[in-house]
């Protein structure tokens, strides 16, 4: 048994070490060597455990996925609340892996990946959701729902990624919760406006 807890730890080590390599780095930027130091172990009982960078990559963004607080999958019945839940979402759970995924749109490597159709996946179905609040009548006819996530999308993740533009603008670093609060309350007015306007129309 005790060897099997040690593997285990040594495991947990190498992800937590490979998650802040991937995620301060990118995919092609980071480096096994620089993990196995930060993990405390030698580069070849990495290789023991994963087959290569891709693996070990797909191994701590699934053990990401699952250590996320149970709030963050609770969705709001309110589609006004959606965009400021997927802030709190991005900006208190996601906001490294927010910019390994810019790491990734800058790097465009090509090696497919459970994170590339995960991710595909997940934005569809956000896509899909706006479809659904559109046959209900709650967005305005002339707005596509595509173009609405996308929208909706980069205004919960753009300052996180570009926070020293956020600084420029607001005089706030995007980490400070005073921000946060006025961004949140700023994206549930837009979308306030947004969906109001459409229940005007019906009345």
């Amino acid at each position: 048994m005790g060897e099997v807890r040690n593997a285990e730890r040594t495991k947990k080590n190498i992800l937590e070490a490979a998650q802040k390599e991937f995620f301060d780095r990118g995919f092609k930027g980071a480096r096994i060597e620089s993990i196995a130091e930060n993990a405390g172990v030698k580069k070849q009982l990495i290789y023991h455990y994963f087959k290569g960078k891709t693996e070990l990559l797909e191994a701590v963004l699934a053990n990401s996925a699952t250590s996320e607080p149970e709030w963050v999958s609770q969705i709001p019945d309110n589609p006004v609340n959606i965009a400021e839940h997927r802030y709190r979402v991005n900006s208190q759970v996601r906001a490294d892996f927010i910019k390994f995924a810019a790491w990734e749109a800058l790097e465009s490597w090509a090696e497919p990946t459970s994170w590339n159709k995960g991710g595909e996946l997940a934005l569809q179905s956000y896509a899909e959701y706006w479809k659904v609040q559109k046959e209900k009548g709650l967005v305005p006819p002339e707005i596509e729902p595509e173009l609405l996530t996308l929208a909706l999308t980069a205004l919960t993740i753009y300052p996180i990624i570009f926070s020293n533009i956020t600084k420029f603008i607001t005089g706030y670093d995007s980490t400070d919760h005073d921000f946060q609060a006025r961004w949140s309350t700023f994206l549930t007015q837009v979308s306030e406006r947004l969906l109001d306007k459409q229940q005007d129309r019906k009345s």
